[in-house]
């Protein structure tokens, strides 16, 4: 073989190389948006107005974690969760809202606002298969700074979610791990603003 036929078939090699790393190494995109929700009892629900701060460049927030088969899974954490958020505070006030910034006082004022939530979201995905791409585990954490309408920081709180889901249970639905740990998340929020006496 010559030279150049030599060098010619190291650069196919290379070339295909690097196909195989790049198809393996490829982002499938989830969603972790649920659509259950806490049971809300009207009768027990705090008479209080509440809101929660969400950024339009946090819901356009892209992430990407691991999966399965060596691939990826990406997904908007913020626009995902936004519901859970909302309907874990929905569970325990009665009036909740959603505000762009948390530092207008003058306006939480004038809104009636009593209590301001500021999420910050963690999440985090693998997957135990070598065939598949989607994550068999998940788990997305929420804490939030909770201030006073002046912007007074009250307290926080933090929740954790964790989902599994199995090869046989996905049938399609491939963030099935994710959306599970979103239902946790949401739930255990819930419970724990409930136990804080200053969210009262």
């Amino acid at each position: 073989m010559s030279f150049s036929s030599s060098c010619a078939c190291v650069l196919r090699l290379a070339a295909a190389s690097a196909l195989v790393a790049l198809v393996a190494g490829c982002s499938h995109p989830i969603t972790m948006i649920t659509e259950t929700a806490p049971p809300r009892s009207t009768a027990h629900l705090i008479p209080k107005k509440v809101a929660y701060v969400m950024t339009d460049a946090q819901r356009d927030l892209q992430v990407t974690t691991a999966g399965g088969s060596g691939d990826r899974v990406s997904y908007y954490p913020y626009r995902d969760l936004e519901k859970s958020i909302r309907d874990a505070l929905r569970g325990v006030y009665r009036n909740v809202i959603v505000l762009r910034t948390a530092g207008d006082a003058k306006a939480n004022e004038a809104a009636g606002v009593a209590l301001v939530f500021t999420p910050q979201i963690k999440t985090d995905s693998s997957s135990s298969s070598w065939i598949t791409w989607p994550p068999t585990a998940f788990t997305a954490e929420v804490s939030c700074v909770v201030t006073n309408a002046a912007g007074v920081e009250v307290t926080r709180v933090r929740a954790v979610g964790n989902g599994a889901a199995e090869f046989g249970e996905f049938n399609g639905d491939y963030g099935l791990a994710a959306r599970r740990a979103a239902r946790q998340m949401t739930s255990q929020l819930s419970s724990e603003i409930r136990r804080n006496e200053k969210l009262h």
